[in-house]
């Protein structure tokens, strides 16, 4: 199989023998996901509205548990006390840690996430020795210090300075974190400073019970969340041992970076799974709620409601466990070329930041979707605090700010996509140049030829979104050149394209895998879920590339690339109202959304 790099989808073809899903996990794996489950169900899913109630204690008394169950050090190598689990199987844990209660999903994501892989990828050996086994057992819990008032998405502009002691011994941090998860219960610090008038800030490690001019704010009151510890963190000279820089001087900004990859996919596994479980919630309720002497869920407004649900839930866990996959097999690649498995998952994750980008938006905006149309489907219980559906709405505001907003990461896609192109990592320009030479081709519908095989036309439908993406960024490289980067509404909606070409191509590969294994008559709700994305993936995608055609041309050309973009997003031949009713009728029949493990 021929070498991948990240972001490579939009000009290469990809063999659904080439994915994973999630039905492929292995029995070990099977039976540590029931282990969660069994954990899950007995300390958090019975305090869920506890966990409404400010209840920090009980937060930290969980994570304590998960600590002891080895649920903390998935990620953590054996030697320093954890499972040294693979990168899709840990996705599929943190995911059903993080299913039922947002105060938990944010308390573990920031412990096992942001809080561990500083250490784990830029600490001394020492450090590791020393931190890595109590973070693992979860003897000591670790927070994230890089937010502060003044900078937030620009992460480098932080005040917060270190000092060398006379004695140079130690360095004195001096400044002040906010909004940081996990403060009131955490041993372990990762904070990050500035020494001098360095470029960029520097990352360091600290143990609060041996650090003195280290104070809290109160506890923040917040949207949601109301049980995760959310404090204002001071530091006045605080002491911390030179030995306790995280990888080298003037690096934190790299160390910050990198650390938001693998929380911006793992982010995703948490919205996803937390997603399936309002669904699911939703699926009973329109079962037993009955108007007009019918019950909710026979009516079509309702149907078309759940079907969406399910749909974006399939799709985002097809994209998921596909790009896990891809950086698993490049974190296996580079440990066999030589790297350190901790250099492997550096690389890796930095190969494929454009996948974790993509996953991040989508993930977020999944369950923010899944979770409103479950107030709706409700009705006015759905507002009541009594019912599950109203703690997860407000939980799920955040995870579109986390990891880096939406708006930035959305820009980020694109501009990671041309720096790749720029370093010939990806052929990005002379693909643009071939589809432009084809476009009057295209305009007479005209279009590549498509062997006869499952899934034939919505196949050719990903294709055409992967030539829209092209198409769009060419228009916007050409009209704005190296002041592209400031027109952000630009680069927000051809990331919108690409966004849909990555999850409409991984929707058609898993549901192609599927029906390879089960046979066609077996996954037909998994190929009506297929379709519905991708008739809404295109109709959408039309939308912004109009948006950025009217922004970059006029007269006859605007007019010429308006009908090219119609006949790239011209809609599948089905009847879209039949299927969304055969979505939800499976949901109804099989009271539950059934497509997951």
């Amino acid at each position: 199989m021929k070498e991948k790099i990240g972001g490579s989808f939009l000009i290469e073809e990809t063999n659904f023998q080439d994915i994973f899903t999630i039905e492929e996990f292995d029995d070990t794996a099977k039976q540590m996901l029931e282990a969660t489950k069994d954990f899950v169900q007995k300390e958090i899913y019975p305090n869920i509205h506890a966990l409404e109630n400010h209840n920090y204690e009980l937060v930290e008394e969980i994570m304590k548990k998960a600590g002891q169950l080895g649920l903390l050090g998935l990620n953590i190598p054996e030697e320093y006390g954890g499972f040294g689990m693979g990168f899709n199987l840990s996705m599929l844990i943190c995911g059903e840690m993080s299913s039922y209660s947002g105060s938990v999903a944010t308390a573990y994501g920031a412990h096992t996430g942001i809080g561990t892989y500083p250490i784990l990828y830029y600490g001394s050996e020492e450090l590791k020795k020393e931190y890595l086994p109590k973070i693992a057992s979860g003897e000591w819990i670790a927070c994230y210090n890089l937010t502060e008032p003044n900078a937030g998405s620009d992460a480098n502009s932080g005040k917060t300075v270190a000092v060398l002691s006379e004695d140079k011994k130690n360095y004195e941090l001096t400044g002040q974190k906010i909004w940081i998860s996990n403060a009131g219960f955490s041993e372990v610090f990762i904070v990050f400073a500035r020494i001098e008038d360095d470029k960029n800030i520097t990352g360091f490690v600290i143990k609060k019970s041996q650090a003195n001019g280290l104070t809290l704010g109160e506890e923040e009151k917040k949207l949601g969340l109301n049980s995760s510890s959310t404090r204002q963190v001071f530091y006045d000279k605080t002491k911390v041992p030179v030995n306790q820089i995280l990888g080298e001087r003037n690096g934190g900004f790299k160390i910050a970076m990198n650390s938001l990859n693998v929380g911006r996919i793992k982010l995703c596994a948490a919205t996803t799974s937390a997603a399936e479980k309002v669904l699911n919630i939703c699926i009973d309720y329109a079962n037993q709620r009955k108007q007009f002497n019918n019950s909710i869920i026979n009516y079509g407004a309702i149907k078309e409601k759940l079907a969406h649900m399910a749909t974006k839930i399939y799709a985002s866990n097809a994209a998921l466990y596909r790009a896990g996959n891809d950086i698993e097999l490049k974190i296996n690649q580079l440990t066999q070329d030589g790297c350190t498995k901790t250099d492997a998952k550096l690389k890796a994750l930095l190969s494929y930041a454009v996948e974790c980008a993509i996953m991040k938006v989508y993930g977020s905006e999944v369950i923010m979707y899944v979770s409103d149309e479950a107030i709706q489907i409700h009705g006015g219980m759905g507002y009541s605090a009594d019912t599950l559906v109203e703690p997860a709405y407000r939980d799920a505001r955040i995870s579109r700010i986390y990891e880096g907003t939406n708006e930035i990461n959305r820009m980020l896609i694109v501009e990671m996509i041309i720096k790749k192109a720029i370093k010939k990592e990806l052929n990005i320009f002379k693909e643009i140049k071939k589809l432009q030479k084809r476009l009057p081709l295209i305009l007479l519908g005209i279009n590549k030829k498509f062997p006869q095989s499952t899934l034939k036309e919505e196949k050719k439908a990903v294709q055409k979104l992967k030539e829209l993406s092209l198409l769009m960024l060419g228009l916007a490289l050409s009209t704005f050149k190296a002041k592209l980067v400031k027109e952000q509404e630009l680069l927000m909606r051809i990331s919108d394209i690409i966004i849909a070409s990555y999850i409409a191509e991984s929707v058609v590969l898993k549901t192609e895998k599927l029906i390879s294994i089960n046979g066609y008559k077996q996954c037909s709700t998994q190929i009506q879920m297929t379709i519905n994305y991708i008739y809404d993936a295109l109709n959408n995608s039309n939308k912004s590339a109009h948006e950025i055609i009217t922004t970059t041309s006029s007269g006859l050309k605007r007019k010429f690339l308006l009908s090219i973009t119609n006949q790239l997003t011209s809609p599948l031949n089905y009847n879209i109202k039949e299927i969304r009713r055969e979505i939800a009728n499976n949901l109804k029949e099989q009271k539950k959304y059934n497509f997951s493990i």
